[in-house]
């Protein structure tokens, strides 16, 4: 059984996305025609992590870490979404971006994330969602949760003071969100992926 914190992640949608790259031409393998060939985006939704392959609209560039709006409503930029991407198929480099963007993403909603170390419940009478964190076992996993029974945490940095010999948990969330996107996780904690 798979408890999911935040929401259920089914059909998530994304309202914004981080370009991590843009292709004017099209993909380079795609052996059609030049004036068949659509530009192509490589995006990273900022509130559920999905890859995404965007078509931006005619005559538009977009930039690599640019914020696009992809929601219901009138959009800007982009045409359509072609759909959800794998990690496997991203370009060499929208993988080098990915993890400036995750960092960046994690940076701004570090709420989101410090509830996560709030509320995190167990999956099992023999494992707790806070031990899917890399490097994070039984110890940390105890000391997290005595921690924030006696004061909730307010930040990742009070996390860190708090819970003695604990990895750094950004670098922590970052590092699993990485690993959710790559698509061999059972438990999904923060990543919606196809």
């Amino acid at each position: 059984m798979q408890i999911v914190v935040f929401e259920t992640m089914e059909n998530a949608k994304e309202e914004n996305v981080i370009v991590l790259d843009f292709l004017p031409n099209g993909y380079p393998f795609d052996d059609r025609p030049m004036y068949m060939k659509t530009p192509i985006a490589q995006a990273l939704g900022k509130e559920h992590f999905v890859l995404l392959e965007l078509v931006p609209k005619k005559g538009v560039h977009l930039q690599p870490f640019e914020e696009v709006y992809i929601g219901e409503g009138k959009r800007d930029k982009v045409h359509h979404i072609v759909g959800k991407l794998a990690m496997s198929k991203l370009t060499r480099t929208a993988k080098s971006e990915l993890q400036f963007a995750v960092k960046d993403i994690v940076k701004k909603n570090e709420k989101k994330f410090v509830d996560f170390f709030n509320s995190a419940m167990p999956l099992s009478t023999r494992m707790h969602q806070i031990e899917l964190l890399p490097g994070v076992g039984k110890k940390h996993m105890w000391e997290i949760i005595n921690a924030r029974d006696e004061k909730p945490f307010e930040s990742l940095e009070d996390i860190k003071k708090r819970v003695k010999l604990m990895p750094d948990p950004e670098k922590v969330v970052i590092r699993r969100i990485l690993q959710e996107l790559e698509g061999n996780e059972k438990h999904r904690l923060f990543v919606d992926v196809m």
